[in-house]
C-alpha cells in the first residue's frame, strides 16, 4: 500500500487492523516527511462509559526523540498516565499501571522495594522454575505433534513463571491469564464477548486479579515462604513498605506486562524464524553462542509494547516541532526499533545483530523494563528446549494479530513440530 501523510491515523482500530506490513510502511513514512505527527485522542469503540475528549497526542517516531524523552523523566512525566492516550482519573491509572505510571520521588521509592525484593535466592528460583515449566511446557507441544503456538506454547508458559514467582495457585493461572488477555485486549473480540463493554470488562479483569493479590498479600505478610509475594511484602527501604494497593498495582502490572512481552516475542519469533530459515538453521547450529544476541533481535524484531505515553511539564522542540507544557506525547518503540538511522538495515532479520539498541524494553531511562533481565531468559530456555525437543517446529499457517495499538500482539499461530 502507498501511504499519504493525510491517509495516517494512529488513532484508529482500522490502522491497527491492518498488516504489520502495512503499519511498518506508514510509520516509514511518518519518519521521512513527519516525524513529530499530531493525532486526535481515541474512540473506544463499544462503550457506554464518556470520557473527556482531550487536545490529542504527539506521535514520536524517530529513534533519537524516543531516547530524548526516556532520557528526561522531569519533563516527560509518568505519572499522568503512560498506558492510555485518554486522561483517566487517578484511581483508574493506579489500578491498570502503578510503578510505571509514577515519577519521582515516589516510582524512585517503589522501584528500590521492588527490586529489593529481587534477592539472589528469589533470582535463582525463578531461573530454576524457568527450566522446569519449559522443558514440560515444550515437551507437551511435541506430544500433540500441531496445534495453536500460542494458546499451547507462548502463552502459558510466561504465565506459569508469573503465576509460581508470585506464590498463585496453578488452579488460579487460568484466570491470571483471561485477566490479562482482557485488559490487553484493546476490545478484540477474540477475548471480548460481543455485546460486552470493554472498559467495564477491562475494571472487572483488573478487580479480579486484585483480589487474587491482596487475599495472598495479606497471608504472606503473616506466614512468609519462598515466593515473590512474600518478599515483596516484607520488603523495607527505610523504613517503607508496599502498601496493599502498590502490591496489587504491581501484580497487575506483572501479569499483563510481564505475560505480554515474552509471549508475544516468543511467538513473533517463530513467525520471523519460519520466514528466514537461513537464520533459524544459524541459530540452531550454535544455540549457546548466538542466543545471548538473538533474543534481543527477536524483541527488536517483535517490538511487544508499541508505545507509552509521557506528559510535557514543559515546552520543549523535538525534530523541529515545538511542543508545550500540557502536551501528551507517545513514544513509539515499534517506530524507533525500525529507524533507518539507529540501526543499519532495520528491515532485516539479523539474529548476530550487533550493536542493537533497541527500545523492545522501554528507552534508557528511570522507566526501562524492571523485567527486562527475566524476559530475557525465559526467551532464551523456551527456544533452547524447542531446538532441543523439536528442532523442525515452525508455523503451518497465517498468523492472527491482536487488534490493538498497544501490544503487537500475536492471538494464534497454527505451528508444526515437523521431522
Amino acid at each position: 500500500m502507498q501511504w499519504r501523510l493525510e491517509d495516517i491515523d494512529l488513532s484508529t482500530m482500522d490502522f491497527w487492523r491492518r498488516p504489520w506490513s502495512e503499519r511498518e510502511a506508514a510509520f516509514a513514512l511518518l519518519r521521512r516527511e513527519s516525524p513529530v505527527a499530531h493525532f486526535e485522542d481515541p474512540v473506544i469503540e463499544g462503550t457506554a462509559v464518556e470520557f473527556p475528549r482531550g487536545n490529542g497526542y504527539w506521535a514520536l517516531t524517530r529513534y533519537r526523540d524516543v531516547a530524548t524523552a526516556s532520557r528526561h523523566p522531569e519533563l516527560f512525566l509518568s505519572g499522568p498516565g503512560a498506558v492510555s492516550q485518554l486522561d483517566l482519573p487517578p484511581e483508574m491509572v493506579e489500578y491498570f499501571s502503578g510503578m510505571i505510571s509514577t515519577d519521582n520521588p515516589r516510582h524512585a521509592r517503589l522501584r528500590r522495594i521492588v527490586a529489593n525484593a529481587f534477592n539472589p535466592r528469589t533470582v535463582r528460583a525463578i531461573e530454576d522454575d524457568i527450566e522446569r515449566v519449559a522443558h514440560r511446557v515444550v515437551s507437551d507441544a511435541r506430544e500433540r505433534g500441531t496445534g495453536d503456538f500460542v494458546t499451547d506454547v507462548a502463552a502459558p508458559f510466561p504465565v506459569e513463571i508469573i503465576g509460581n514467582m508470585m506464590g498463585i495457585p496453578p488452579s488460579e493461572h487460568g484466570t491470571m491469564l483471561r485477566c490479562s488477555n482482557v485488559i490487553l485486549s484493546s476490545g478484540d473480540p477474540q477475548f471480548i464477548a460481543e455485546g460486552t463493554d470493554p472498559v467495564v470488562a477491562f475494571l472487572e479483569a483488573g478487580a479480579t486479579l486484585t483480589g487474587l493479590m491482596e487475599e495472598l498479600g495479606a497471608y504472606r505478610r503473616e506466614n512468609p515462604v519462598d515466593d515473590l509475594t512474600s518478599a515483596l511484602v516484607n520488603a523495607e527501604i527505610e523504613s517503607e513498605r508496599l502498601s496493599a494497593q502498590e502490591l496489587s498495582s504491581f501484580f497487575v502490572l506483572l501479569v499483563t506486562a510481564g505475560n505480554e512481552t515474552t509471549r508475544t516475542a516468543i511467538a513473533h519469533a517463530l513467525i520471523a524464524l519460519t520466514e528466514h530459515p537461513e537464520q533459524r538453521e544459524r541459530w540452531r547450529r550454535d544455540v549457546a553462542a548466538l542466543t545471548p544476541t538473538a533474543v534481543d533481535e527477536i524483541v527488536r524484531w517483535a517490538s511487544p509494547v508499541i508505545w507509552m505515553r509521557r506528559t510535557l511539564a514543559g515546552d520543549v522542540t523535538l525534530s523541529g516541532v515545538d511542543l508545550h507544557a500540557g502536551d501528551k506525547v507517545l513514544l513509539f518503540y515499534n517506530s524507533a526499533n525500525r529507524d533507518e538511522d539507529a540501526f543499519d538495515d532495520p528491515y532485516r532479520f539479523d539474529l548476530g545483530r550487533t550493536p542493537n539498541d533497541h527500545f523492545g524494553f522501554g528507552a534508557p531511562g528511570p522507566h526501562f523494563c524492571l523485567g527486562a533481565h527475566l524476559a530475557r531468559r525465559e526467551i532464551a530456555v523456551v527456544w533452547r528446549e524447542l531446538f532441543s525437543v523439536m528442532p523442525g517446529v515452525h508455523a503451518s499457517g497465517a498468523p492472527t494479530q491482536l487488534a490493538s495499538s498497544f501490544v503487537n500482539g500475536v492471538t494464534h499461530l497454527p505451528y508444526d513440530v515437523g521431522g
